[in-house]
Order: C-alpha cells, then structure tokens, then sequence
C-alpha cells in the first residue's frame, strides 16, 4: 500500500528582483507602441514559473515571443474590425461580432494547447485534448443559454468550463481529473448571492432610518463578497482537481486574502503604481503557500514513468498564438 506525502508549493519570488524585470517590460512596451509586450510576458512567465517549485523542482515556461505577437496581432486585428465595422454600420458590427462569437471557441483551444505545452515540470511538458466539439459547448453555446436564462445557469456554464479544462489537461500521458459538481458551484453562488441580498437589506434600513452609519458596512459586505468568491472558487476548484491518483488542494482563508488585497491596494494607489510588482509578487506568495499535492507514493518516481507524447501535437501547438485567455 501506497504512502500518501504531502508536497506544498512554493514560490520564491522577490519584489526587488521582478520589480527590475517590471519596470524594464514596462518602459520597452511604451517605447515601441506595445510591440515588446510579448517578450514582457515571456519574461515575466519565466520569472514566474521558475520561482515557482513544487517538491525541490521548479517549473518553466517554454513560450516564444513571436508566437505570442502572431495572436496579438490577430486579436487586435479582429477587435479593430470590429471597432470601426460597428462605428460604418450597426449592422456590419453585428455580423463581425457573431464571427467573432463563432471563432471564439476554436481560438481558445488553440491558446490552452499552447500554454500547456509550453509548460513543464522536471523536464516534462504538460498537454491539452481538448476537442474543439466541447469547446463550442462549453466557450459558446452555454454561456447563450446562460444569458437567456438570465444568468440562472452561470455557476453550472462556470462548472461545465473547469471541467472540459481541467479534464482535458494532462501531465506526460496521465490526465488530470475534475472530481467537482454543479452543486458545488451553485452552493458557492448563492452564498453569495445571500451576502448580496443581505448587503441590500443594510442599504434599505440605512435609507429608511436616515442612519448613514450603517453605510459603512455596505462597501465592507461588497469587499467581503468579492473577497469570498475570489477565495471560495479556486479552493474549490483545485481542491477538486487530481493528477491520476494524485490530489491537488488549495486552502486559502477570506480573511487573509483581503487583508493581502487591501493593503497591496493601498501600496498601489500611495506609489502611483510602483508597488504593482511587490503586490503580484505578495499575492503569489500567499496563493501559493496554500496550495499543495497530496502524492500517492514518490512524486519522483511518478514523473519518471510519465511518457512525453507531444510529439506531433507539440510542434502544431509550438506554432499557434497565445490570446491571453487565462485559465
């Protein structure tokens, strides 16, 4: 039988020192009209990656800048059609945004199979399987039928997404698997859907009593909700998520992350935005320290028995562009 080990994740990151690489990225994408910010997200996706370890072993980031410039150049080209397509004829603009509706959902496989494999661990790429079928189903056609049931269906569109994604990711050849229910999201919305309400019964008696004090605890319930979700969601999420027979977890607390928040908020606004490096860096430290993987066995020897398979696939995926769309 199988001993379960605990591994905690990482990140190693420093203020001061991506602080340098922060301010170089910033003042090279200005001066050449944004064009350098592909290679600012390559070095700050390396920066990230390798800071960030799991087990004594970090990760990387493979991605080149070109490819990432190719989407950028299409997303902005799409976008501009758009623009003046809709500003020429209303009707025009309707007609490019139902093509950009439909095309939606295949350039969102296409940038997951590229982040994934452009990522790795010990050597090891990560993958996607994704089909473009259920990225239709899940990019385009529920999140229709959500809008039309105005937004009762959001939290199961949220879990059918978590799913395809997370279900269609792997790591060498073994797949990740999302152990998550419809129910946990719906749980989770309406939780805050009830501090919502709750918020708007302050809002009432502090109007019908001419009681402005309990204004107060108005932004401080909107914080709180924003908090919860922000919280909530990926606890969930990951806590849910397994690699084979391996556990991911997450177990961050509403209390601490809106402390982080607040107060990176507060360095922020003080520094005129300085303090932006020194608050991602903040906040990916307490993400991080939260999260961990409960092994089945040696990690090690798990990775070791992984198969590449890549091969193919990864050149195709080496040649797409990346959207920027997250995770």
């Amino acid at each position: 039988m199988q001993t379960q080990q605990e591994h905690a994740f990482e990140f190693t990151g420093k203020g001061w020192e991506y602080f340098r690489i922060w301010i170089v990225n910033l003042l090279l994408s200005i001066l050449t009209l944004g064009i350098y910010s592909a290679w600012a997200k390559v070095r700050r996706l390396q920066y990230f990656y390798r800071n960030t370890q799991l087990a004594g072993a970090s990760f990387e980031y493979h991605g080149t800048p070109i490819a990432i410039l190719k989407g950028r150049i299409i997303a902005f080209v799409l976008l501009a059609a758009y623009t003046v397509a809709g500003q020429m004829n209303p009707l025009l603009g309707i007609l490019i945004f139902l093509l950009l509706a439909v095309v939606m959902p295949w350039l969102i496989v296409r940038s997951l199979r590229f982040k994934l494999y452009n990522s790795s661990y010990r050597g090891l790429r990560f993958g996607f399987s994704g089909s473009d079928g259920g990225a239709y189903a899940v990019f385009l056609l529920l999140p229709i039928l959500t809008i039309l049931t105005l937004y009762l269906l959001a939290p199961f569109t949220h879990f059918k997404i978590k799913q395809y994604q997370h279900n269609n990711s792997r790591f060498g050849d073994t797949f990740f698997r999302f152990d998550a229910t419809s129910g946990n999201f719906y749980g989770i919305y309406l939780k805050a859907l009830g501090l919502l309400l709750l918020a708007g019964v302050f809002f009432g008696i502090s109007a019908a009593l001419h009681m402005p004090v309990l204004m107060v605890i108005l932004p401080l319930l909107y914080l709180y909700i924003v908090g919860f979700l922000a919280v909530r969601l990926p606890n969930l999420i990951w806590s849910k998520t397994g690699l084979g027979e391996h556990d991911l977890y997450s177990r961050m607390e509403v209390g601490k992350y809106l402390w982080i928040a607040f107060t990176n908020l507060l360095g922020i606004v003080l520094t005129l935005g300085l303090y932006i490096p020194f608050a991602q860096i903040r906040m990916a430290q307490y993400k991080f320290s939260c999260m961990g993987l409960l092994a089945q066995g040696d990690l090690a020897e798990f990775v070791a028995g992984q198969v590449q398979t890549d091969s193919a696939t990864g050149e195709e995926a080496a040649e797409m562009f990346d959207l920027d769309i997250s995770l």
